[in-house]
């Protein structure tokens, strides 16, 4: 597992990564200062400024080697780690472990966004067991969202509640057509024949004409209002959704 941790120095963004003997090397000295049980677990640990968190965590939310969570060091300023998780709340996808004092404890709050905590005295197991957690956490949640929501040109999707939105504003949609939005949003710039989208829709068992496509489509049209023209008519062929829009 990869980690980040964020804590006091002064250098922004050194890098530190643990050599195979199981100890981490950092030019900023002991990089599991703050928690001393990362000393002994076989995790690569990279070492940002605590004073740019938001910085830090992007600089590393997308690169090859993906960081799987944040530690915030809370242990020297409290006040400082709370305004770190404060700073990366709602901007980044990252899940944030806060590495606490027993006696600091008493100041954490939803408003911190944490997904856990952990005290530098924490044994490596006890360590072990939270971040197998929060990853395991954070790859469910990430599955379950790509799973059921879908989002393209303004238009948001939720399969799991069969709610349907464009650009905010709730579409009062009969089950066909919500199942038909979705279908479209989910290959946006394409165009389907009727004879597919009855087939992919209503199902292979589905005897009634391609006239019911057309009839979905305009009821659609009619609740999209003004954003009507994201499904588009090609002649002779059939209906595309978002063609020519950036999804």
């Amino acid at each position: 597992m990869e980690l980040l941790l964020l804590t006091a120095g002064d250098s922004p963004s050194t890098s530190a990564v643990r050599s195979p003997g199981g100890r981490i090397d950092s030019t900023q000295g002991e990089a599991a200062g703050p928690l001393p049980a990362l000393e002994l677990l076989a995790h690569k640990v990279a070492i940002a400024s605590l004073q740019a968190p938001l910085q830090a965590a992007l600089a590393y939310e997308n690169t090859p080697h993906r960081i799987n969570a944040i530690l915030i060091d809370g242990t020297g300023d409290p006040r400082a780690a709370r305004a770190a998780a404060v700073a990366l709340s709602g901007r980044t996808r990252l899940p944030r472990i806060a590495v606490l004092r027993d006696a600091a404890l008493a100041a954490l709050s939803p408003e911190w966004d944490l997904a856990d905590f952990i005290t530098p005295e924490a044994s490596p197991a006890e360590l072990e067991a939270r971040l197998r957690l929060v990853s395991a956490a954070e790859a469910t949640t990430a599955n379950s969202s790509g799973a059921s929501a879908v989002e393209v040109s303004g238009v948001e999707i939720d399969e799991s509640n069969f709610v349907a939105t464009v650009h905010g504003r709730k579409l009062d949609l009969t089950y066909k057509e919500f199942e038909l939005l979705h279908f479209l949003a989910l290959h946006p710039a394409r165009v389907f024949t009727r004879e597919q989208l009855l087939s992919e829709v209503w199902g292979t068992d589905y005897f009634g004409g391609a006239r019911t496509v057309d009839v979905h489509v305009r009821r659609l049209r009619a609740k999209l209002g003004d954003h009507e023209s994201l499904i588009s008519t090609v002649r002779g062929v059939g209906y595309g959704f978002a063609r020519g829009r950036g999804a």
